[in-house]
């Protein structure tokens, strides 16, 4: 069922969005200093409403909102806030009718509150789902494009005010490619409108009920610390109740080195995690997201499922362009959705595509 979302629960959801985006989808705090700021100021009762995916009519249109590029840019270049909702209204032109609801294309700190922004701003519902179940960073490694679903057309938005619609018919690949291009050209990160879809098409591709998840798992997080509990034992009790099935402590330790570079619109690089008072060690790979984590050369998670990195006592999420040398850090590991793992999924998003010369092994069997 429905339910609305006030600024009270806001920082428990940029918390557990934060956490399932595996280290990318943008800083949680900025994402949640907008949506704060919209609520305030756009919206008489302070609130938006979320719609559960069983909710929307069949014919609904429903239009993914958020933002693409490199993560680090956000970190120089802060966007205006209007964005979105500039994006969205310019692909309602394009179509020619208006948009019932938006929704997330992705979990993240950032891209999970976009679309509350913009519905803050425009009056619209957000749908509770979305199209990655975590955070990935191309435009094509949606579970609705796996489902058959073109991204085409998309609006794409910079803080000056400039918006390109972008049609590829079909081929999202060539789609990512071309509003990438435009992202670099808008200074390394831009807002988007895409993936325009019927309510029952929400309902066959999505990965549903994923914000009402990440604000549960951010609220695990919150009562733990105040309660003196332990956060991570919170999270994998929280986690066994949810589509993530379960989530564990892979390793803990002080982050040693850093390598961080912000290349074609992607924050690449690795970082190295060694555990205090032994030489065992782990290694992070990461493409804006946390893809793959070793410990002692060994692989002990690997994309789709989800690698994040938290802090070692409080359990709060450190994306990829914040993590830091001396950190004292676990990392946690989520295991995937089942939409994320079947053979067409992994086709779009497995190990392979990302140049890891490994088969996917799920953290935990999918049943």
């Amino acid at each position: 069922m429905s339910w609305y979302l006030t600024p009270a629960d806001l920082s428990d959801l940029a918390w557990g969005a934060s956490l399932l985006g595996a280290g990318g989808g943008g800083d949680p705090y900025l994402g949640k200093s907008l949506v704060a700021g919209a609520l305030a100021a756009a919206t008489a009762t302070g609130r938006v409403q979320v719609l559960d995916p069983d909710e929307l009519d069949d014919d609904s249109l429903v239009v993914t909102t958020g933002m693409m590029g490199a993560p680090t840019a956000l970190v120089e270049k802060l966007p205006s806030g209007n964005e979105a909702s500039l994006a969205l209204r310019a692909l309602e032109r394009h179509l020619g009718r208006p948009v019932t609801a938006t929704m997330p294309s992705e979990c993240g700190g950032i891209n999970s509150m976009v679309p509350l922004l913009a519905a803050a701003q425009l009056g619209l519902p957000v749908v509770d789902a979305d199209g990655m179940g975590r955070a990935f960073p191309e435009l094509q490694m949606t579970t609705f494009g796996v489902r058959g679903l073109p991204g085409s057309p998309v609006a794409v938005a910079d803080e000056r005010g400039s918006v390109a619609v972008v049609d590829t018919g079909s081929d999202n690949r060539h789609l990512e490619n071309l509003v990438r291009g435009l992202a670099v050209r808008m200074g390394g990160v831009a807002s988007t409108a895409s993936y325009a879809m019927s309510g029952a098409d929400v309902r066959r591709t999505a990965v549903p009920r994923t914000l009402s998840t990440a604000t549960r798992l951010g609220r695990a997080v919150r009562e733990a610390n105040e309660n003196h509990v332990d956060p991570f034992t919170m999270l994998g009790e929280t986690l066994c109740r949810t589509v993530y099935q379960q989530g564990r402590v892979v390793f803990s330790g002080k982050v040693v080195d850093v390598d961080r570079r912000t290349s074609g619109g992607f924050v690449r690089g690795s970082a190295g995690i060694s555990a205090v008072g032994t030489t065992s060690a782990c290694e992070l790979v990461f493409q804006n997201e946390n893809l793959v984590a070793r410990v002692d050369g060994r692989t002990v998670a690997i994309v789709p499922d989800i690698v994040t990195v938290l802090h070692a006592e409080s359990g709060e999420p450190i994306t990829t362009e914040r993590l830091a040398f001396g950190q004292r850090v676990r990392v946690f590991v989520i295991s995937a959705p089942v939409q994320l793992c079947t053979p067409e999924a992994l086709k779009v998003f497995g190990p392979r595509v990302f140049g890891i010369d490994e088969d996917y092994r799920p953290v935990v069997p999918v049943p």
